[in-house]
């Protein structure tokens, strides 16, 4: 079986080639970032395997990948460019990788908290207009950080903010529990927290999760930040909440579309800190994420499955 890392950055693909020089794995790796979907029938002929980064995969294009067998895919969210039920009724088998950026998706979502809660984002981009643009600030110690959802960045966060002085309160969809963390209802997390932070997968019951009826019911003035998936939020409630001030400020890594079209909304609204979809990319996340798709590689390449 052979493997072809369709999408790779000059970063990934270094990372890669670097993982490969003393291992005999078939991976060869298309450093071109900017394929399209339809270029992946051409790109996959005679490939079995295929890892793939930022590409969508839509299912009537991969059912013309004839000998393709499995998509690895480089993160947890492959919903958000393929359809792994589909798929798998082409006997396409999608294979995600969980784990890998736990600490740096974390320390991004509590940067975000911090450049949110000082205004940092608004002074810069006065100052660089020449503005001496002063703004009041949020002292995070003794608030209040709400985590929706509570897998291993959620984990992470909560240990960061609690070594900030702050108390950190959950709500998972299953039961957990965690040292130093309160797990409480929903509507309770909402209503209390100073800062909510968004931390669950993007699946059909996650989708436009805080609605604009679970954004009513945040605490007014509130931060929001994340850095899970864009289609986990009502964006236009979002958009609403953060023009009556009910949202004070928003800081987001990811978006519904992207990239984030020139001219969006959010980049027109100064309670708004925006990062490119970046949270997870660190060496050390980085290498994690190869390692693990090249030992998916190795076992499907060892076992057929």
């Amino acid at each position: 079986m052979r493997a072809l890392f369709v999408d790779a950055n000059d970063t990934l693909a270094a990372v890669t080639e670097r993982l490969l020089r003393a291992d005999n794995l078939p991976v060869a790796i298309n450093r071109n970032p900017a394929i399209s979907p339809d270029d992946l029938p051409r790109l996959l002929d005679g490939i079995e395997i295929m890892i793939v980064d930022h590409t969508a995969v839509p299912t009537p294009i991969a059912a013309k990948c004839v000998g393709l067998k499995h998509v690895v895919f480089l993160g947890t969210g492959a919903r958000s460019y393929m359809n792994p039920e589909e798929l798998s009724r082409h006997g396409i088998s999608v294979h995600t990788i969980k784990g890998y950026g736990d600490t740096a998706v974390a320390e991004c979502a509590i940067a975000l908290m911090w450049v949110a809660a000082k205004n940092f984002g608004e002074m810069d981009r006065g100052m660089r207009e020449g503005n001496w643009l002063r703004r009041d600030a949020v002292q995070l110690t003794g608030k209040t950080l709400g985590l929706i959802g509570f897998g291993g960045i959620a984990a992470e966060a909560a240990r960061m903010a609690a070594g900030c002085g702050m108390k950190v309160i959950a709500w998972n969809r299953s039961p957990k529990t965690h040292p130093g963390v309160e797990f409480v209802p929903l509507q309770k997390l909402l209503a209390e927290s100073h800062v909510v932070s968004l931390h669950l997968l993007l699946n059909d019951e996650t989708k436009g999760f805080l609605s604009r009826d679970r954004i009513a019911m945040m605490r007014q003035g509130s931060i929001l930040i994340n850095t899970a998936r864009g289609a986990i939020v009502d964006e236009d409630a979002m958009l609403d909440g953060l023009r009556s001030g009910h949202i004070a400020h928003a800081g987001l890594d990811v978006f519904t579309i992207e990239p984030l079209p020139p001219g969006h909304p959010l980049t027109k609204l100064p309670n708004v800190t925006l990062s490119a979809h970046s949270a997870f990319r660190t060496p050390e996340a980085s290498d994690n994420l190869i390692g693990a798709a090249l030992d998916h590689c190795r076992r499907i390449i060892a076992g057929g499955r």
